[in-house]
């Protein structure tokens, strides 16, 4: 007997906008919305993901996409063992819920493949719709699983992964959502809306990662002394611009602390050094060029106190503030475009901080120094403390989410 009413078992194939990215018959689709769930971290989806690492690492075009790379270093067996020791509860009884249907968002290339990875990893079967733009990142991870596909030691993997494309006027996000147990969206507030109109199963729920504001902390009495500045801005570089500073984990306001010799100096070298990575790697387009200039008028008539530093081109703005105000997150742009503010202390950060705030990226100082600040501050935002240069690093506990826990259940035996 099949577990959903005829009317949203059908794969919707009939409906033209839909691209599905790997091999998916109607037999196929009917066998997929009945799988089991597995237990989460079991071995076969292990092995999966390391034979998906290897697959990557042969690729010649992964040397392009750092991103890429590291989600390839991330499906290693090693680490995902080393995960499993650390979200494995001992002694439990733990299913996946069943059918994850992952919502990607637009632009970040490889969020679909971490988003899969947490599904898989937690016992579910998986159903993602992939960014409608052509990203090369997206179409070599898709490469290597449908290669994967033809291997038969991974066949009770495959079956869990439909990958699908298409546009938002599409009704397959009404389809999916009718015959998941999770749905998760990676998307911006409005987006989430929209979504959230198409109804779920009645023990179905969501799981929603909106639009989020990221800052970043230097302090400038260590970094004046670092020996190696251009490791910190290759670092900021993707932190930033690898994806146009679109990402919600991306920093646009930073926060300068130490001695003001020390902060004026460091800025200096700083910016210097990523302003030469950016202009060898980076290209600003003519429309981007004028959202910059139209983000910083915007803001300098909503506040006075603040100055457009001296720049070369389009590549980089620096907006240094004389004060902070609560609204400092509402003015950003994209591609290079940072506000910048000299804080008496860590403590200084909290008074903006507000639910909208996802990562601090940081540099100079001690996790106890962090920490202490977590615990005096109790910030309402904040879910993401991590160097600069990890802010895309994924892991399974996002934006205050432990995705194992979430998309996984607990079976009591009394």
């Amino acid at each position: 007997m099949l577990k959903y009413v005829d009317a949203a078992i059908h794969m919707p194939n009939n409906i033209e906008t839909v691209k599905f990215l790997t091999t998916m018959t109607d037999s196929d689709y009917e066998s997929f919305l009945n799988l089991s769930p597995f237990p989460p971290f079991s071995e076969e989806v292990i092995t999966y993901l390391n034979s998906l690492s290897k697959l990557l690492n042969k690729d010649p075009r992964v040397r392009q996409y750092p991103d890429v790379a590291t989600f390839s270093f991330f499906c290693r067996k090693a680490n995902i063992v080393q995960l499993k020791r650390m979200f494995l509860k001992d002694g439990a009884l733990i299913l996946g819920r069943g059918i994850v249907f992952h919502i990607a968002p637009s632009n970040v290339p490889v969020n679909f493949a971490y988003s899969l990875i947490a599904g898989l990893l937690s016992g579910n079967s998986n159903i993602v719709r992939v960014p409608s733009k052509n990203f090369e990142q997206v179409k070599i991870i898709v490469d290597a699983i449908n290669t994967l596909s033809h291997k038969s030691e991974h066949a009770n993997i495959t079956n869990r992964i439909i990958l699908v494309k298409y546009d938002r006027s599409s009704e397959a996000t009404e389809r999916f959502s009718l015959v998941c147990d999770v749905r998760i969206i990676w998307g911006g507030d409005e987006t989430i809306h929209q979504i959230r109109t198409n109804p779920l199963p009645p023990r179905a729920f969501d799981i929603t990662f909106a639009d989020r504001y990221s800052i970043c902390a230097i302090n400038a009495d260590s970094y004046i002394n670092e020996m190696l500045p251009e490791k910190i801005s290759v670092g900021f570089y993707n932190d930033t611009y690898l994806f146009d500073q679109n990402a919600c984990t991306s920093p646009h306001l930073i926060f300068w602390l130490g001695n003001k010799e020390n902060v004026r100096k460091s800025q200096m070298i700083f910016w210097d050094s990523l302003y030469k990575i950016v202009s060898e790697k980076y290209q600003v387009q003519a429309v981007t060029a004028v959202d910059k200039i139209t983000s910083f008028y915007s803001q300098a008539i909503m506040g006075s106190n603040l100055s457009l530093e001296q720049k070369k081109d389009n590549l980089l703005y620096r907006i240094k503030l004389g004060e902070l105000t609560e609204d400092i997150d509402q003015f950003r742009c994209h591609s290079g475009y940072f506000s910048e503010y000299h804080a008496s202390s860590l403590l200084e950060l909290s008074t903006v901080i507000n639910r909208k705030y996802q990562t601090l990226s940081y540099y100079g100082f001690s996790k106890k120094d962090i920490s202490g600040f977590i615990k005096l501050a109790r910030p309402v935002g904040i879910d993401r403390i991590v160097p600069i240069g990890k802010t895309m690093d994924f892991s399974l506990n996002w934006d205050g989410y432990n995705l194992v826990d979430s998309l996984s259940r607990v079976i009591e035996i009394f």
